[in-house]
């Protein structure tokens, strides 16, 4: 007897924790190699040779190419502007603008990385992870950041 309200007070206690989960959206290999393949595409066609870094929702980092002809250091920046984005939930652009306001904090706060070519990747307004972009001129380096979030993602 005892054992059997052991298991019926367990079965219920499971049916309640499965009914409270979340159900959290998230980056998937196939959203990647399409963001990817965009950005790719976007960066030969503006005849530039970039860094291309995807990171989730926890700055884990899920891509990282490094296309020929990029400088090193866009391995580095490209993660660090992806980060920005996903940590801040807004583009690394916004730190940038914050600094040539004349408002420095922003260089002491953790993963903020004031260079414009990071954004956040959001889906129904929840950010999901982030995408950053280096080795063009940061204007650049955001519109194909921006070109693989529309592909992956696009507006109704």
């Amino acid at each position: 007897m005892y054992t059997k309200m052991l298991v019926a007070a367990l079965a219920v206690a499971a049916t309640i924790n499965c009914a409270e989960l979340s159900t959290r959206k998230a980056l998937n290999n196939g959203i990647i190699k399409v963001m990817v393949a965009t950005a790719e595409a976007e960066a030969e066609k503006r005849k530039v040779h970039v860094t291309i870094c995807i990171v989730d929702d926890s700055l884990n980092l899920l891509f990282l190419e490094h296309l020929d002809g990029a400088s090193l250091n866009t391995i580095v920046y490209a993660q660090k502007k992806a980060r920005h984005a996903a940590y801040y939930h807004q583009p690394s652009k916004n730190a940038a603008d914050q600094v040539k306001s004349g408002n420095l904090t922003i260089l002491a706060m953790p993963e903020a990385f004031p260079n414009q070519g990071g954004l956040p990747i959001k889906v129904d307004g929840e950010t999901i992870g982030g995408i950053g972009v280096s080795g063009a001129a940061s204007e650049v380096d955001e519109a194909i950041s921006q070109a693989a979030i529309d592909a992956a993602f696009p507006k109704p």
